[in-house]
């Protein structure tokens, strides 16, 4: 059984290979990767291709992606860096892991256990996103995001949203101005 179109969810208790829509489709609990590349205190953002079948249109952090069944975190988010944005040789670091619980629209539910990466764009970081995964890319202050985040919530991703919330100084510690 190949792993591309699988990805790891629990099912009574036990890590299973699922197919990704069955997943979203039973709110199964699954893993997951985010990555935000940074540049000083702002974070590399991504509008989602209008073909995406959840969340077209709507602003997410730099990837967020799930493995393929056996695939390591880390090699998923260095994967989907590539196959969405043709970004390379960035270092990834984690940055600890979340969970949330999120409907996504059309009857889809992510319950995701995330691994975070965060990353340092250099100078000359090249980015050439894939028209089929990405529709714009823009740089944003952290905070700025934090607020929009809360103003304007229909423009962003549910996760987006919620890692903004809930979870920003887990994944940015002293990158944020404190409030």
């Amino acid at each position: 059984m190949s792993g591309a179109g699988l990805i790891p969810a629990w099912i009574d208790g036990a890590l299973c290979p699922v197919e990704k829509l069955a997943v979203h489709l039973r709110g199964l609990r699954h893993q997951a990767i985010s990555v935000f590349v940074l540049r000083g205190r702002e974070v590399l953002l991504q509008r989602r291709a209008l073909g995406k079948y959840h969340t077209p249109g709507l602003w997410a952090n730099t990837v967020c992606t799930h493995p393929h069944w056996g695939e390591s975190h880390a090699d998923c988010a260095k994967r989907r860096l590539g196959e969405e944005l043709g970004i390379s040789g960035v270092a990834l670091q984690p940055a600890g892991r979340v969970e949330y619980r999120a409907e996504v629209g059309g009857g889809l539910i992510e319950h995701e256990v995330v691994e975070v990466f965060t990353a340092h764009a250099p100078p000359d970081l090249v980015i050439s996103p894939n028209a089929r995964e990405v529709m714009d890319v823009a740089w944003m202050e952290i905070d700025a995001l934090v607020e929009d985040c809360r103003r304007d919530a229909a423009r962003y991703t549910p996760w987006l949203r919620i890692y903004m919330g809930e979870y920003r100084e887990a994944i940015f510690g002293s990158c944020a101005i404190a409030r």
